[in-house]
């Protein structure tokens, strides 16, 4: 659809049938939380709602009314105060300036531990650690509970109130969820990152927030390996001047001596103090929380960017917004019901932590896995799967390609009979994925493709269990997201690639950035490519199913003679090849015009010869177009990504045009950047 003032214009082009992969069966519908939504809707309006694209249109128009009903359905705790919403007058930013529940309050913790005592014995969190199954831990909710009112009671006794920093670099493990509920019980601020990152990227990150309290452990695990943590903590902590207090997790065992930790990590100065966690559980008896209540709009979590063009965002989200859209996303879309078994393949350091935890506001049991994904083999977290019970496994879409490169079938070699829903997110995943899971892992599944981010901490295009999942798209937009598909002139799109824009308001769009006072920066980052729209970075489609097509980042997007072209279009041809074990694409500046160069990894045992480069450019060439076609294909033995798994494709780019990537700590293998510099092959002849 293109808009012109008020009316929508259809501008369709011809495609191929999209592909049934999934349909649910009547009595999973009727059994889904979305249903029960729906069917309390259609009494409360005295109008039958039938399908989700009707609920979805309703809930673009009535958005005041639909979030105030999951506040409800959600059975939210708080005291919910009218306006719902406020827009200051004569705005000319109302979609980026309203607030929702500006009256309302609530505490976010207690959200999450509000119904511990009605399933006191029951698991709250399950752990598992790789390589020794003598390390997977079982936390009641009573003792979740218990645990969160004693660390609450320790970081009050050290000054620690509402609004502070309380900051995280930590593994996946349970602590992290208690440290987290306790800091929000008191209206504190969370902030984490995983323990792969090294000094610089820690520091730039926390050292812009300014926390009062560091928790850390004294290692982890990952492949095979006992990585301590101790001297990356001291070397943050002389760098982090705020720092009052050292919260210290005795995790790997190597190192559980007191005066060998407390040595290790001891300031100089004395400037702050050091408790082991062993300690505080001890000298803090469990307790009545008091849970702190905040406004709905105050912040909750500070998340950051991943850095890799500049320094790092701190994104502030809000309490109310990320708790009612979570609970939005995890019961109505995901239909997570209370002591189901939620997992997410994730760290600390990435929004789908936050994400996952919140899940405990809906009474599901967390699974949790800190380590290598592929230790001691690729079955390890469906071994996990079939253990636990797990009903949603969450996880990216690299990690099934790797799986189905390996030939990994654990729809024959597991029982996965309590697995419902797979969600994958990170980067676009291929219709071939779609293919793999379905013939591979469970054929009677629901594969929410999902894609967000660390802006929103949350979706706009995501699952529903009421819909057909179709190969290669993702089911639907989010519910009161008003999505859509922009071209440079602000026209919507339909059936056609270009941007992906949310119109209207809703409550877990960001406070804004910290230390960001004149909120430029953030106006900057979201909304002035298009004036009074979220304009989100993603090159997209609206699909004639309601879903949506993805084809990677829009400032990635390759331009050749014009033509703009999505980078997954190219990877989903050149990665299932056996002798590809990954790729990355860019575009490169000659003349007037850009030319598109394509850099594989190849599988153990291949060479790139010229055999191969022809049968790339021919398998390009008739699957896509002759302009997808790269004009220099060169071989690296690594390509670049962050510790999340998502590809730098703009980082390569700068290195190709010998410009600095500002923060390649940001990086998981920042190393593999140097086999991009000065290829001679790469070399630009002008005429």
């Amino acid at each position: 659809m293109a808009e012109n003032g008020d009316k929508l214009v259809f501008q369709a082009q011809a495609s191929e049938p999209a592909q049934i992969m999934w349909m649910p069966e009547k009595d999973r519908i009727h059994d889904s939380l979305l249903y029960q939504f729906m069917v309390e809707l259609s009494e409360k309006k005295d109008t039958l709602f039938h399908d989700y694209n009707q609920l979805h249109r309703w809930s673009v128009e009535n958005s005041e009314e639909f979030w105030d009903m999951v506040w409800d359905f959600s059975q939210v705790i708080g005291n919910k105060c009218p306006p719902l919403t406020f827009c200051p007058p004569h705005s000319k930013l109302p979609a980026k300036e309203t607030q929702w529940f500006p009256h309302s309050t609530l505490n976010f913790a207690e959200n999450l531990l509000k119904g511990w005592n009605r399933h006191a014995a029951a698991d709250a969190i399950i752990f598992h650690c790789e390589g020794d199954p003598h390390r997977r831990q079982h936390l009641s909710w009573q003792r979740l509970y218990r645990q969160t009112s004693q660390v609450a009671a320790f970081l009050a006794d050290k000054g620690i109130k509402q609004g502070d920093v309380v900051a995280a670099y930590i593994p996946n493990i349970p602590q992290a969820i208690v440290a987290m509920l306790a800091t929000t019980s008191l209206g504190a601020i969370w902030t984490s990152t995983s323990p792969d990152f090294g000094v610089d990227s820690v520091v730039e990150r926390f050292g812009q927030t300014a926390p009062k309290v560091f928790i850390c452990a004294d290692g982890y695990f990952y492949n095979g390996n006992v990585h301590s943590g101790l001297n990356n903590t001291k070397a943050i902590l002389e760098k982090l001047p705020s720092i009052e207090q050292l919260l210290v997790i005795p995790f790997t065992e190597r190192e559980n001596k007191k005066t060998e930790l407390t040595g290790n990590l001891s300031s100089d100065s004395g400037r702050y103090e050091i408790t082991l966690w062993p300690d505080l559980l001890e000298q803090y008896p469990a307790q009545t929380i008091n849970f702190q209540p905040v406004p709905f709009n105050h912040p909750l979590y500070i998340l950051y960017s991943s850095g890799t063009t500049g320094k790092p965002k701190c994104i502030i989200h809000n309490t109310g917004g990320t708790l009612l859209n979570h609970l939005k996303e995890h019961q109505l879309h995901c239909n997570i019901k209370p002591g189901e078994r939620l997992f997410y393949f994730t760290t600390c350091g990435w929004m789908m932590w936050n994400w996952m935890v919140s899940g405990l506001a809906s009474g599901a049991t967390l699974v949790l896995y800190d380590g290598s994904p592929f230790y001691p083999d690729d079955k390890v977290l469906w071994d996990m799967a079939e253990q636990e019970q797990i009903s949603l496994f969450g996880t990216s879409a690299k990690y099934l390609e790797a799986l189905e490169k390996q030939g990994c079938q654990p729809a024959q070699s597991h029982n996965l009979t309590s697995l419902n829903t797979l969600c994958s997110t990170g980067s676009v995943l291929a219709p071939e994925q779609f293919d793999y899971v379905y013939n591979s892992v469970k054929s009677d599944i629901q594969l929410a493709s999902i894609s967000g981010g660390t802006d929103i901490c949350g979706c706009f295009a995501i699952g529903n269990p009421l819909n057909p999942v179709y190969r290669g798209e993702c089911q639907g937009r989010a519910l009161g997201m008003d999505v859509q598909v922009f071209d440079d002139n602000r026209h919507a799109l339909f059936k056609q690639q270009g941007e992906l824009v949310c119109c209207n308001s809703f409550p877990n769009q960001p406070i804004g950035f910290w230390n960001d006072p004149d909120d430029s920066r953030y106006h900057s980052a979201y909304w002035s490519r298009f004036k009074g729209v979220w304009h989100h970075g993603d090159y997209v489609e609206l699909s004639e199913t309601g879903g949506m097509i993805f084809y990677g980042r829009s400032d990635a997007v390759l331009n050749p003679g014009g033509v703009r072209i999505g980078t997954s279009e190219i990877y989903r041809q050149v990665n299932p090849l056996k002798e590809i074990t990954d790729s990355v694409v860019i575009s490169q500046n000659q003349e007037n015009d850009v030319r598109i160069i394509l850099f594989v990894q190849m599988s153990e045992g291949y060479e790139l010869g010229d055999e191969l480069k022809a049968r790339i450019r021919q398998q390009i060439r008739e699957h896509c177009s002759p302009r997808h076609v790269p004009a220099v294909i060169l071989e690296v033995s690594d390509i670049p990504r962050t510790k999340s798994g998502k590809l730098v494709e703009l980082a390569v780019r700068n290195i190709v045009h010998h410009q600095p990537v500002k923060n390649v700590g940001a990086l998981a293998n920042p190393q593999a950047l140097e086999q991009f510099k000065n290829r001679p092959e790469l070399q630009v002849v002008t005429k």
